[in-house]
């Protein structure tokens, strides 16, 4: 039996070992989100996951209500006066993440993946790039580790696919690894705009201009 095949055990158990682990942290994420600001605690968006299945992924809320009707929409920036003071400290140590370990558990997600996008993204993926949806999204992936948010959507992508083709036990672990120094150098949690942008999206964007 390969390691595809008991990944999903391992996501599972740890899953509830973490949980459980780190109620009493996220119940005090939890209150101070209801102290800062107006809203609800979590964030759910829809998102798409492995085969192209539906579900809505959870995250601490760390803006202001019906943010992306503000703004730049769903383009967040480093100075974005839509983040609360709670969520300026919990991006930066990703904690707003946290509550994902939930999608693990339902499995939905696992811990290493490509990270789930939106469905109007996935619409303009290539026949080849619709192969990053061959496995449960992540949260945290190859990707992630080598440049965030600071790598263009081609460059994430293309990462995506190399981390489908190679996945593995010892890759895994090194993407584990790896997150944990990206984390503490909180490097490339805001990408630049041109960056985040689609291709599509950014010949929308400059028409505009």
């Amino acid at each position: 039996m390969g390691y595809p095949s008991w990944k999903r055990g391992l996501d599972l158990i740890f899953s509830v070992l973490l949980i459980l682990l780190l109620l009493p942290l996220s119940v005090v994420i939890a209150l101070w989100i209801k102290a800062d600001s107006q809203g609800p605690i979590l964030f759910t968006q829809e998102r798409v996951g492995r085969s192209g299945q539906l579900f809505r992924i959870y995250k601490f809320r760390t803006m202001i209500r019906h943010a992306e009707r503000q703004g730049d929409g769903f383009y967040t920036g480093q100075h974005d006066p839509r983040i609360t003071r709670a969520g300026h400290f919990l991006r930066r140590w990703s904690l707003d993440e946290l509550p994902q370990l939930l999608n693990i558990l339902k499995g939905e997600m696992s811990f290493i993946g490509p990270r789930p996008t939106l469905a109007y993204q996935v619409e303009q993926y290539s026949p080849r790039q619709r192969g990053r949806l061959a496995v449960r999204p992540g949260l945290t992936g190859l990707a992630q580790v080598s440049g965030r948010n600071e790598l263009s959507w081609p460059e994430r992508i293309e990462l995506d696919l190399n981390y489908v083709e190679r996945l593995s036990l010892n890759l895994d672990l090194y993407i584990l690894l790896r997150t944990f120094r990206v984390v503490l150098k909180k490097d490339g949690i805001y990408a630049e705009k041109e960056k985040f942008l689609l291709k599509s999206e950014k010949q929308q964007y400059s028409a505009k201009e």
